[in-house]
């Protein structure tokens, strides 16, 4: 997409963009690109974040160890990983609603990434994902299996979550909420 990525620590992103290392960042969202100040220096803030759909904890253990547990720790370790992902997500939804506004107060321009760069960006991404898949079987076996699984749950998104966030957007927009 002519951009050249470079992994930086987070402590180290604001003095690169402030020192012009780098021309753009992309953290967490608006709740920690608040904390990290990123507004005093970076004033254009992008959406949406089409690299990251949804954010994901992972717990990982070692299937024979996990499996020699007790059926009882088995269901323990796998609510607390539901409970520390679910927690964290509902966590940042509530904090970046109004850190979005904070940094909108504090001189970040929103700006959408058009169409055409989201396209893009999904197309690279796809002819990543292949060829990663083309040299490893492991990877191709999940990445078969989030398709699968996206073909039909954005056709439940259509019926439920989309008419029914679009409506809300509205009534919001028009002073309802």
């Amino acid at each position: 997409l002519g951009v050249i990525p470079q992994a930086q620590p987070a402590a180290q992103i604001y003095e690169a963009l402030e020192k012009g290392t780098i021309d753009a960042a992309e953290f967490v969202g608006p709740y920690d690109d608040e904390k990290l100040g990123f507004v005093k220096v970076a004033p254009y803030y992008y959406y949406p974040g089409w690299w990251e759909g949804a954010a994901a904890l992972h717990a990982m253990f070692n299937k024979a160890k996990f499996e020699a547990l007790p059926p009882a720790y088995q269901s323990i370790l796998k609510s607390a990983s539901q409970a520390v992902n679910l927690d964290m997500q509902a966590h940042y939804d509530m904090v970046n609603t109004t850190a979005i506004k904070s940094v909108v107060a504090a001189g970040a321009k929103l700006r959408a990434f058009s169409p055409e760069i989201l396209k893009a960006g999904f197309d690279a991404t796809n002819a990543v994902l292949g060829e990663i898949s083309a040299s490893n079987a492991n990877f191709d076996k999940m990445l078969k299996s989030i398709q699968a699984f996206r073909k039909d749950y954005y056709v439940w998104m259509q019926v439920a979550e989309l008419p029914y966030n679009s409506f809300i957007v509205q009534q919001q927009r028009a002073g309802a909420l």
